[in-house]
């Protein structure tokens, strides 16, 4: 398994480099309504963009999963519930009847 990481790790490290690399020119961004105007290397911006649209990627994944993490803790409470009725019906039965 550490090994595929390798594999996966090391060719999107090499990207991203060559990327940066290739990519040095200095640009200037701006945000529209606001009078703010900030300078950055073009492979900053670039990856700064790409990092914000994955964490909102995924945080709209994770609020998707909600409904679904519910189910399993409200499953796993049921189960948790059944299994020490289970333990304790079969504790009754094991025991020897009073005389």
């Amino acid at each position: 398994m550490k090994l595929v990481h390798w594999f996966v790790t090391v060719p999107v490290a090499v990207v991203l480099v060559v990327f940066s690399v290739s990519n040095l020119a200095v640009v200037a961004v701006t945000f529209w309504p606001l009078p703010v105007r900030i300078e950055a290397p073009l492979y900053l911006v670039v990856l700064l963009a790409a990092l914000v649209g994955f964490l909102a990627g995924e945080l709209i994944a994770w609020m998707g999963g909600a409904r679904a993490r519910r189910a399993a803790r409200t499953a796993a409470r049921r189960i948790e519930t059944l299994e020490r009725d289970l333990a304790a019906s079969q504790t009754r039965i094991a025991a020897p009847p009073p005389r």
